[in-house]
């Protein structure tokens, strides 16, 4: 079981994970379109640019909201976590470490946020939790699952 200050910590990082998240895919998409993302992402050496950007843009849109809600958090986090991998690498590895001269060190931050949030989960305060509690009480009720003490 989680405490309190643990899933306020959770909580917080989800959020604002999210937000930036969704923040970012709403810039590609209102700055540069769907297109305009695909063709930046094959001038960068993005492979399946065509696919790439507009999964990606769907990505932070769509999964900074459930971060937010903290629904599907784990698989969410390891997703978003494998973006910034991608980023990282394909965009960001040879600018060395600071964010300011174009390196890593922002898409390091939001790749461990992300992976963290895959480990530990979302936490008591999140959409997770109600559906995963209300699933778990089901099976206690049918006899699938013994009772958590």
């Amino acid at each position: 079981m989680r405490t309190a200050p643990a899933s306020i910590a959770l909580l917080l990082l989800r959020v604002v994970l999210g937000v930036v998240f969704i923040a970012h895919g709403w810039q590609k998409l209102a700055t540069q379109g769907i297109q305009g993302t695909s063709e930046g992402f094959a001038q960068m050496g993005v492979p399946l640019a065509e696919i790439a950007g507009p999964a990606v843009i769907a990505l932070e849109i769509g999964g900074g909201v459930l971060l937010i809600l903290g629904l599907a958090t784990r698989v969410v986090g390891a997703l978003l976590a494998i973006d910034m991998i991608v980023a990282w690498a394909l965009v960001h590895a040879g600018s060395g470490f600071f964010a300011q001269d174009g390196g890593f060190e922002y898409v390091l931050v939001l790749t461990v946020i992300g992976a963290a949030l895959a480990v530990a989960g979302p936490g008591t305060i999140a959409l997770d939790a109600a559906v995963g509690g209300a699933v778990r009480s089901r099976r206690t009720r049918r006899g699938l699952t013994p009772a958590r003490a």
